[in-house]
């Protein structure tokens, strides 16, 4: 059964149930067959596999609504500035459809994008409260500026950077260029990562993504999930296919739907803090610039001094499209700021990447003495050089005692570490 809410969003499911594969394609069929889509041109746009999501599940339905009805179907996987997918990856993860083209945002080529306008320097300095101006250019991929309508099909979760991931979200930076990605990115690392993860309003970072969505010329629709955390179930599988809830409307207001789902069931409330996290990072992070969300996710229910562990031996890089980050390290947002002018140069995105990993804490410009609030330390497969270069703590991933780590009645291990936030009640 649908319901209304968060505006004109058709929402099925809820926190407390789990939907069945049979509804959930019911309800896309239901919301896509009186939609204006005949004749039209319609792109699907997804997320990369750094995102928990049934997508084969949910494209599978949008095809079958639409498969003989559009003139041209094309799904584009968002990627933000993430690695692109092979063929094969792509077709185990979206699946194969006919007249159906599957593409990678394609962000390292400049002819990828299409000019949409400007968000001016005022605007900026008000989101920011002051601590930004500059006038954004606009880019997006203009796979979406050249078809009539867009999709947004992905999950919500408690995002570092935004809030709430998902909706506008998948349109910038999820295929945006990269000016606008680097603000957006360095405007939630200027406000923090702990105080705006998890945040279901209106959030400036947010604010900024929906002002450039505004300027896609493409009607814009999205079904919004939120996935069902199931417990482990002893193998080494990344993914759940079950959805609490699926929303549809404009973007805006189904993503508002999903986000008080994920309020709801993506965040763990502890009556104190812990000493010690172990956070097991699933496979599908291959590298500590998607991985460190194992961090992002814990570190407002870590003591003062504590550590947090980042276990994930299958990690081998730090970041394969971002060398700039072994170049500057890991440190607070505070170093940064106050040393602006040594690092301005730096794509702000890498820079708001180091400042959410490294977490809270302070910098003195005198004596160049930075105190950070807890310790993040690496038991992965990078070297213990590489670690320690850039300004993280190192252990040998055999050392680690899962089982330990379980008893510790100051530690707290999580599995599947990065996608359920965890906060003190």
């Amino acid at each position: 059964m649908t319901s209304t809410v968060a505006g004109q969003a058709a929402r099925l499911g809820g926190a407390d149930r789990v939907l069945t594969e049979e509804e959930v394609t019911a309800f896309v069929l239901e919301q896509l067959g009186p939609l204006d889509v005949d004749g039209r041109s319609v792109c699907v746009l997804v997320p990369d596999a750094t995102r928990t999501c049934p997508l084969p599940l949910l494209v599978s339905a949008v095809h079958r609504a639409l498969h003989g009805r559009v003139s041209r179907l094309t799904v584009l996987i968002a990627l933000g500035t993430h690695g692109a997918m092979t063929d094969e990856a792509l077709a185990a993860h979206v699946g194969v459809y006919p007249d159906t083209e599957v593409i990678n945002h394609e962000w390292w080529k400049p002819e990828t994008f299409a000019h949409l306008g400007t968000i001016p320097s005022e605007r900026i300095a008000e989101l920011s409260g002051g601590r930004m101006s500059g006038d954004v250019p606009v880019l997006l991929n203009r796979a979406v500026v050249e078809h009539d309508i867009a999709i947004v099909v992905g999950p919500v979760l408690p995002h570092e950077v935004v809030g709430m991931s998902g909706g506008n979200k998948y349109f910038f930076p999820g295929v945006a260029g990269q000016q606008i990605i680097d603000v957006s990115h360095w405007l939630g690392a200027l406000i923090t990562s702990a105080e705006i993860i998890g945040t279901t309003g209106l959030t400036p970072v947010r604010a900024l993504i929906n002002d450039g969505a505004a300027l896609i010329p493409a009607e814009k629709y999205a079904f919004c999930v939120v996935t069902a955390e199931l417990p482990p179930d002893g193998t080494d599988s990344d993914k759940s296919s079950a959805l609490h809830s699926i929303s549809f409307g404009d973007c805006i207001s189904s993503w508002s739907s999903a986000a008080e789902i994920s309020a709801a069931t993506h965040v763990t409330y502890l009556d104190r803090p812990r000493r010690r996290v172990l956070s097991l990072v699933p496979q599908m992070y291959d590298e500590i610039w998607t991985g460190a969300k194992g961090f992002y996710k814990v570190e407002p229910i870590v003591a003062d001094g504590g550590e947090v562990i980042l276990y994930a031996p299958h990690i081998r890089e730090i970041a394969t499209s971002h060398p700039q980050i072994h170049e500057i390290g890991y440190h607070c947002r505070d170093y940064f700021v106050k040393q602006w002018d040594a690092f301005k140069h730096v794509h702000w995105g890498v820079l708001a990447h180091s400042t959410h990993l490294r977490g809270a804490g302070t910098y003195d410009a005198q004596t160049g003495i930075e105190k950070l609030r807890v310790d993040v330390t690496l038991a992965t497969g990078i070297p213990e050089d590489v670690c320690r270069a850039v300004n993280l703590g190192y252990r040998d991933p055999a050392t680690i005692d899962i089982a330990e780590f379980a008893t510790d009645p100051n530690a707290l291990v999580v599995p599947r570490a990065g996608e359920v936030l965890f906060r003190l009640s």
